[in-house]
C-alpha cells in the first residue's frame, strides 16, 4: 500500500469513466469529492458512446445497464483497479422501471446515470446544486458496491436503497458508522 503527501493510505485507485458527452465540471467535482470520500486517488477517462449501442432497448427507449457494465469489462480496464462509469442516459434492468446506477460487484466496476437526477427530467426548473448532491449520492453508493458493502437499512446511510429520488435526496452522500467500519476492512 501506498500514501500520500499527507501521509494517509491510498487504496488501489478509482477510475471514472466518462461515456459519451458528459460535462466537464461533474466530472471534476465528482473527482474531487470522491478522493476525499474514499481516499484514493482517481483517474479521469473518457470512452465515446459505442459502450451504449448494444445496450440499448427501443421497446422500453432505455439502456441496460448490465450489458453496459459488460462492455467496459476488462481488457478495457486493465490499468483501473476499480471503475465508475458515467452516462447521461435513462437505465434499466429488466426486474425495475429504472435504475439511478448499477454495480458488478466481482469486476468492481459500476455505472451511474445522470438523467433521472436531473430537476428538468420531472419538468422542474435545474438546480445545479440538487443535481450535483444527487450525483455525487449515486457514485458514492455503486462505488461502495465495488467495495463489496451491500444495501444498508439506515435511510441516511448512503448505502441505503433508493428506489425514487425521495430516497437519494433523503440520505447523506456518506457512510453510517457501520458501513464506514465495514468499508475499512
Amino acid at each position: 500500500m501506498s500514501v500520500d503527501a499527507s501521509g494517509r493510505d491510498i487504496k488501489e485507485g478509482i477510475c471514472l469513466i466518462s461515456i459519451g458527452n458528459i460535462e466537464q465540471n461533474i466530472l471534476e467535482y465528482l473527482k474531487t469529492n470522491l478522493q476525499e470520500i474514499f481516499q484514493t486517488r482517481l483517474t479521469l477517462k473518457n470512452t465515446n458512446d459505442s459502450v451504449l449501442k448494444s445496450s440499448y432497448n427501443p421497446k422500453r427507449r432505455q439502456f441496460y445497464s448490465s450489458k453496459i457494465l459488460d462492455n467496459l469489462k476488462r481488457p478495457t480496464l486493465a490499468d483501473c483497479p476499480r471503475a465508475l462509469g458515467i452516462v447521461d442516459v435513462d437505465l434499466y434492468v429488466p426486474q425495475l422501471n429504472f435504475v439511478f446506477g448499477e454495480a458488478d460487484i466481482n469486476n468492481k466496476i459500476a455505472i451511474i446515470s445522470l438523467a433521472r437526477l436531473r430537476q428538468e427530467y420531472y419538468g422542474l426548473k435545474r438546480d445545479d446544486n440538487i443535481f450535483k448532491r444527487r450525483v455525487l449520492k449515486e457514485a458514492v453508493h455503486e462505488l461502495g458496491h465495488t467495495f463489496s458493502l451491500g444495501h444498508c437499512q439506515n435511510p441516511a446511510c448512503v448505502m441505503f436503497f433508493s428506489n425514487s429520488l425521495r430516497d437519494t435526496d433523503r440520505k447523506d452522500f456518506h457512510f453510517c458508522s457501520k458501513c464506514q467500519k465495514a468499508l475499512l476492512h
